[in-house]
Formats: structure tokens, sequence, C-alpha cells
């Protein structure tokens, strides 16, 4: 590679992402379309003299986090600190000379929410040491360099559609991702247009994507596919080839997989399309919802709090809402008229308190730009 000029000090931002539509389509090489959040991770970062990583996270005030470089690899490093270390070990694998830093991390994002809080984190510091360190930092390599450290070091077999949404969003768009080729296309999104707002709501329940069902949801498509003799479901067009599959539980997963991606495929088109917004923006809302249905009932990741909030805020008014995330904990995404936000949240909080849960949280989705430095 060659090397740019580095600096002594620097300040990057990378933001948080919703998925308008595809979920688990990303591992299976279909369509996602993601879109960048206003709220992100902050990485402060400033050379420091020796081979040492020293961290430090001001939503985690413990004492600092201390690393050998040279002594990285995957396992060495457990809790959060391991996603900044991860990217560390993979840029060195990349070939990079990583700069001994200290690293001061901020953030804004909900962790557990669904919101790729993780990506968010790897794509800001390795954007701090790409500068720090003079190495080039090119958008979509960065992304696979982030979505190593995850896969590889963490040990969280995601898919690349978080990297991919903090480093190549732009504002007012969505990102329709191709996960098979990587080809990205910037769908206009711009909801306040048509008077509609995107709002996130956070179920307050914690989801770990290292867990086994996560896992587990991938070997099935993984083995859908095989006896479909397809190498990924994303490359099955036609949902009524799911029924070719013997097994219900492999026939399910793969009709959700094969769905939404052409759900995704449909909203892009829509939203491209010279249709009255509010037309475009009433049937992504329908999709949303039919999404939701597909990923509670076919790919069986929803959780109690996700199916109430989505019943919830399409009774009081929204346009449609689903399940944001690997599942099982986390977000949901709602499309919302302006004038019916005040009585959907109303009607959520007053759910929610009637089933003794914690009061969900709201986070305005507000269709932003990719990451970038600030300083």
């Amino acid at each position: 590679m060659r090397p740019v000029r580095s600096m002594t000090s620097c300040v990057w931002f990378a933001p948080g992402r919703a998925n308008l539509m595809g979920e688990h389509t990303d591992y299976n090489e279909g369509y996602v379309l993601p879109f960048a959040l206003a709220q992100g991770v902050t990485a402060t970062a400033a050379v420091r003299p020796g081979r040492l990583l020293e961290l430090r996270s001001r939503q985690v005030p413990d004492e600092p986090v201390t690393i050998a470089l040279d002594a990285l690899e995957p396992g060495a490093v457990d809790g959060w600190a391991a996603y900044p270390a991860g990217v560390a070990w993979a840029l060195h694998q990349d070939g990079a000379e990583v700069t001994g830093a200290s690293i001061d991390i901020d953030s804004d994002l909900p962790v557990g929410a669904g919101v790729s809080s993780s990506a968010a984190l790897e794509c800001s510091v390795a954007l701090a040491l790409c500068s720090l360190s003079g190495v080039p930092a090119e958008r979509r390599s960065l992304a696979a360099i982030a979505r190593r450290a995850e896969n590889d070091f963490v040990g969280a077999p995601t898919g690349i559609i978080d990297q991919y949404a903090a480093l190549l969003c732009q504002e007012g768009h969505a990102l329709l991702l191709d996960c098979a080729t990587l080809n990205v296309t910037q769908v206009p999104f711009r909801p306040a247009e048509a008077d509609v707002a995107a709002l996130i709501v956070d179920t307050r329940v914690a989801h770990a994507l290292v867990s086994g069902e996560y896992g587990r949801r991938r070997a099935e498509c993984e083995e859908a596919a095989r006896l479909l003799g397809v190498p990924f479901l994303g490359a099955v067009t036609d949902p009524a080839a799911a029924s070719r599959l013997a097994d219900p539980i492999l026939r399910r997963r793969a009709r959700h997989v094969i769905s939404d991606s052409a759900r995704a495929r449909a909203i892009a088109s829509a939203l491209a399309s010279d249709e009255p917004l509010a037309e475009s923006y009433r049937f992504t809302g329908h999709l949303l919802t039919e999404a939701h249905i597909s990923l509670r009932d076919d790919f069986e990741v929803s959780w109690p709090e996700a199916d109430v909030t989505v019943e919830v805020a399409n009774a009081a008014g929204a346009l449609g809402a689903r399940m944001i995330g690997g599942g099982f904990g986390g977000s949901v995404l709602a499309l919302i008229p302006t004038g019916r936000m005040t009585a959907v949240r109303a009607a959520l909080t007053e759910a929610f308190t009637q089933r003794s849960w914690k009061p969900p949280e709201f986070i305005d989705a507000v269709p932003s730009a990719a990451a970038r430095r600030l300083a």
C-alpha cells in the first residue's frame, strides 16, 4: 500500500444504521437497504510511544484497556475493547503498519439495540488508526477489514451490511447493496418530504449476536441453499422455490430470505420512481409490516416486545413497522406520518407500562451521512 501523510491526532465519527429492508439477507448474498443514522461513535485518537494500543470508553468508565499490538490474536481481548483491538489486528493482517495509539471512545448509540454500535465503533477506530499510521483508507477495503475484525477476532458471524452502511451511506439516501457483487446504489430516502418520519423504538431487550441462535439460522440457510443447488439463497429470486424444500424449518428460513431480498429491491424501486411520495411511503410501510411477519413466523427471530411494538404502532397510525437487526432483542423501525408521531409514542409507552416492561426509548432515525473526520 502506498503510504499517505500521517498525523499525531485526529477525531473520527462513524454512524450507526437502521436497515430499512433486508434482514438476514446479507450473509445469504441477497439485497439489503440500510441507511445511516445521525447517532454514532466518535474516536478521538493520538499517537503514543511504543507498540501499545490504549483504549478508553466514556460509556465504560473503568481503567483504560492497554494492549500490546504485537501480541494481538483472536481470543486475546474480550468485552467492548475486542472490537477496536480487532480492527488493529485486521489492519496488520492486511499489511498495514499500525502505530501505537491512545483512543478515547464516545457514543450516543444504545448498545444491543440493533443499530450497529459495534460496526460504528470498528469503523471510527479504523479510520482513526489509518490517519495516525499514514495508511490509505479506501472505504470498501476498510469495510472488509472492519468486518474481518468482527468475524475473525471478536467471533461474531455477521455480514458486511453494517460496515458498508457506516462507510458508504449518503445523507438523505438509503444504500441498496447487492451482497453477492457488493455493488451499491444510492436510493433517495427523505421521509420528511412526504410528511413522514422514521422512528426507532428501542424495546430495551438487549441482543447478543455471538449467541448460538444467530449461528444456527446461518447454518440453516446454508443447508437450504445446498439443497436448492445454489451457493447462497440470495441467488434465488422466486419465493416459490422454497416450497421445494421438504424440511418445514428450512422451507420457512429460505422463504424469508428470498422474499426479504425481493422486498429490499421493491422498496428501492418505489423510492426511486416517479410515483407520488405519499404512495411510495405507504407501499414501503406495508412491506415493513410484511417483513416483520416473515421475521416472526418464518425466520423466528422476533421477541414479544417487538411484536407488541409493531401491532400497537400500526394501530396508532404508523404506515408500517418491523423489527431490525439480528433479532432476539433490539429495536423496531416504524414509518409514521408526522401528525401521528405523538399518538404512536404515547400508545407504545402505555402498552409497555401495562405489561410491566421497561418503557421503550425512541430514536429519531434521520437518514444521514457516512463516517467522517471531525478534527
